[in-house]
């Protein structure tokens, strides 16, 4: 006789606990934490005690009034997908959750939301950026959720979190936002769909100085990606033939840049290369950039494109004009895909939002879980899983773009000039390095 699948018997809002009913698989509703039973001769009751036998027989009772509601379950029918989205819904990056959730909305109005006869079913969890709850959410949806797949991230030390879940409980983390190179090193099981802080900056050193920028000033701020950043931007700047004549490492925390500019001025380069996180940083380097009386003619800027995020022009103005900058993803990326991508993205998303890099990450997430779903018949192998997505290659609204061997984004890399088109700034892309690896080296 076919066993019928589990059925959902109705739940309190805390931990449910997995039990037999009536022949039946099914989830009980624990007993809220104030009335947990505990060890107690049978029969005997006094206030909130009582015997952990009455307990189960009122969830069995409660399982079998479902089942005589609901009628018989199908047995041949396909468990839901749950997947868990770790991200940042509250705080100063709630708008990566906006932004990943805007995308995920548009994967699946336009494909669906079942891959392979199972419903893909997106357990949303707030990490307010904090690597300690990340640990904490992700080991909860693995244990208690039973999720079969976990995607989301928006900095290293997230990802580094997850990773600590992850391996022991073979469970495939798909990432889409956290640019350390070293993240995936040790953790077999994560896979990065975003960007590498070295995959671009190293070939915009060499790009710099082809391109007639032969002294430069470095600023990059004191913390891991950005250590990373002006490590490998001297090291291609100088070997491809440039100088830099002088670097400063300003805080983490948003500093006065005023000082800094005031060195690399009278340093005399030829250009300012500057790496600075996205949250607050460019308004405070833009502003002590202007008032040193510097512009994109007398002192051009090299960044990457964290300087020049779309949800930040209004807040830059028109001082971030001339600003060079490179990045995986412009919106203004001039193709069909991208084209359509936009607008769906203004279709869906919240007033004032615009499409960035992050959104398009989370979008080309979505389309990989739904390739490795299809590829195994909606029947999830972790081991299976994870080899799929090596080599998995396809067209993004970015270009095209792969995962490879190394479990790490393969992408072109963009050089872009901010510029006002139709009264909106916009990175204008006029240089592409194609194909590049983590490393920031071209693959053949």
């Amino acid at each position: 006789m076919k066993r019928a699948p589990h059925t959902l018997c109705p739940r309190s809002p805390h931990l449910g606990t997995v039990a037999r009913c009536a022949g039946v698989g099914a989830i009980l509703p624990a007993a809220p934490p104030s009335t947990r039973p505990r060890l107690r001769p049978t029969g005997v009751r006094s206030g909130l005690l009582f015997d952990r036998r009455d307990w189960y027989r009122g969830a069995a009772a409660a399982c079998l009034a479902l089942l005589v509601a609901g009628g018989t379950a199908r047995a041949d029918e396909p468990t839901p997908l749950r997947i868990g989205f770790l991200g940042s819904y509250s705080g100063g990056a709630a708008a990566f959750g906006q932004e990943t959730d805007t995308a995920i909305k548009i994967w699946m109005q336009q494909h669906g939301d079942t891959v392979a006869g199972r419903k893909i079913v997106l357990l949303r969890r707030d990490t307010q950026g904090q690597a300690n709850i990340v640990r904490q959410e992700a080991a909860e949806l693995v244990s208690r959720d039973k999720v079969e797949l976990i995607a989301g991230i928006a900095l290293t030390p997230e990802a580094l979190a997850a990773a600590t879940v992850s391996t022991p409980a073979h469970m495939p983390v798909l990432i889409v936002n956290a640019a350390t190179k070293s993240i995936l090193d040790h953790a077999p099981y994560l896979a990065r769909f975003g960007f590498t802080t070295g995959q671009e900056v190293a070939p915009f050193g060499t790009w710099a100085v082809e391109h007639g920028f032969k002294t430069v000033y470095a600023i990059y701020t004191d913390y891991g990606p950005g250590l990373e950043a002006g490590r490998v931007f001297k090291k291609t700047f100088t070997e491809a033939g440039g100088k830099i004549v002088g670097e400063v490492k300003p805080p983490f925390t948003t500093p006065d840049y005023s000082p800094y500019l005031q060195r690399a001025k009278d340093a005399h380069p030829q250009a300012i290369f500057i790496f600075a996180p996205a949250a607050g940083h460019p308004v405070a380097f833009l502003k002590a950039y202007s008032d040193a009386g510097l512009n994109a003619q007398n002192m051009p800027v090299l960044a990457t494109g964290d300087l020049a995020d779309e949800n930040e022009f209004d807040q830059l103005g028109d001082a971030a004009l001339g600003m060079i900058t490179v990045f995986d993803y412009s919106e203004a990326h001039d193709s069909p895909f991208n084209h359509e991508f936009v607008k769906a993205f203004y279709s869906a998303a919240p007033p004032g939002m615009r499409p960035e890099f992050t959104a398009v990450a989370a979008y080309d997430v979505m389309h990989a879980i739904y390739n490795v779903v299809a590829a195994q018949g909606g029947k999830l192998d972790p081991d299976k899983t994870m080899a799929l997505l090596k080599g998995m290659h396809f067209e993004s609204p970015r270009g095209p773009i792969a995962i490879d061997q190394n479990r790490d984004i393969v992408q072109n890399i963009y050089i872009r000039k901010v510029e006002k088109i139709g009264g909106k700034l916009q990175n204008v892309e006029f240089d592409t390095i194609p194909t590049v690896n983590d490393l920031g080296e071209p693959v053949k």
